[in-house]
């Protein structure tokens, strides 16, 4: 079997959690609704995602340790078909919060299973290439799956969004049951040596990046949909088209990363944490209008997952023996990022200090991703000549 396929088939995992998590953000008025409760409210169903994201990560990776990770890969996809087809039957809010946070285990571990399974089938010269290719799935979900799950939500309900992500998790078990193949040192990681991740300093600043950088983009995702309806003036049926907008962003930004972490992965990482702070600070007056607002999007896509692949890749050269525990890891951190981002954009929309406030708060975020960047670099650059 080409590499190509398998990576696509391990990618497409991706494209249901990515629309899962994000299509959430998008029907995030409808359930809001619909359950009771209030928008800053409804947000702690984010952030309990997010959450689950953060505790299943480490605790499904370090279980699995023993596991052939293509074995770990099917039965978490099988995970996410059944947590997913669940929160589209939730009867109320708390138990909807609930199954969100059990929606949420599976996902850095699938991640880390897929990198460390679909970097083992290329030559080392194209892991950064075969990274970004697993990642792919989460950023053309922003391209199709939300914006398909959204306008599925908005016409049928939002619970159909959920049903949507449980047949793209079906899928994904048939298409790596058939199409990944066991690598011939598949299965033999033990669980000492993940734990050995834990252990590196450079690996907790990488996270460090990750958890801070990342997290200005989810103050202002979390809640777009009031943001475009409110600022921008747009109707609620036009919203899918500008998340699409964010989805080409993630895409290109991600294929475009991975070509970037194989040239220059630490100047990669630190121009778009800068970039991406101005790009927040610009959005406070981009989201006033139509067509800046989508291009503010696209921006916010792009240069955010530019820097994916050379984060990931990092994370697992200084993991050492535990690059599963590390890949899972940068997702756990990513959705540090999500409930950091989500909890501080509800606060000052609580605040009343309106739908600009999110992106300004946002911009602060990546900032201290460069002062934890700059740490980590200084302790690498000094322990180089031992």
């Amino acid at each position: 079997m080409p590499a190509g396929v398998s990576l696509a088939a391990l990618s497409l995992g991706g494209l249901a959690i990515g629309t899962t998590e994000f299509a959430s953000m998008g029907v995030l008025p409808g359930f809001a609704s619909d359950l009771g409760v209030s928008i800053p409210t409804a947000g702690t169903a984010i952030s309990a995602y997010a959450l689950g994201v953060v505790v299943g990560a480490p605790l499904i990776t370090l279980i699995g340790a023993r596991w052939p990770r293509k074995r770990l890969v099917v039965a978490l996809a099988v995970a996410l078909v059944v947590f997913n087809a669940l929160s589209a039957l939730a009867p109320a809010f708390l138990p909807f919060v609930g199954l969100r946070f059990l929606a949420g285990l599976p996902h850095g571990a699938y991640f880390g299973a897929a990198a460390v399974l679909g970097s083992s089938l290329v030559p080392p010269e194209r892991r950064a290439r075969a990274l970004a290719t697993v990642m792919l799935g989460l950023t053309i979900a922003n391209i199709v799956g939300v914006p398909a799950a959204t306008w599925l939500g908005d016409t049928f309900g939002w619970r159909s969004a959920y049903v949507a992500v449980t047949v793209i998790a079906l899928l994904t078990v048939l298409a790596v049951v058939t199409l990944v193949p066991n690598p011939p040192t598949d299965g033999h990681g033990s669980l000492r040596g993940e734990m050995t991740a834990l252990t590196r300093p450079q690996v907790w600043l990488t996270l460090g990046v990750i958890a801070a950088g990342f997290g200005g983009l989810f103050a202002v995702y979390s809640y777009i949909s009031p943001i475009l309806t409110t600022q921008a003036g747009v109707s609620t049926a036009t919203v899918p088209l500008l998340l699409g907008a964010l989805g080409i962003g993630m895409t290109a930004g991600n294929v475009a990363g991975g070509r970037f972490a194989e040239r220059a992965p630490r100047a990669t990482i630190a121009i778009a944490l800068v970039v991406y702070s101005a790009v927040l600070v610009a959005f406070t007056v981009g989201a006033h209008h139509a067509v800046t607002a989508t291009l503010g999007l696209f921006a916010l896509g792009f240069v955010g997952m530019s820097a994916g692949p050379a984060l990931m890749g990092r994370l697992i050269d200084f993991a050492a023996d535990g690059p599963s525990l590390a890949a899972a890891s940068f997702h756990s951190a990513f959705n540090v990022a999500n409930a950091l981002g989500a909890a501080l954009g509800g606060a000052v929309l609580a605040a009343g200090l309106g739908f600009d406030a999110p992106a300004a708060v946002g911009a602060v975020l990546p900032i201290v991703g460069i002062v934890v960047f700059a740490i980590s670099v200084a302790l690498e650059r000094r322990r180089r000549p031992a």
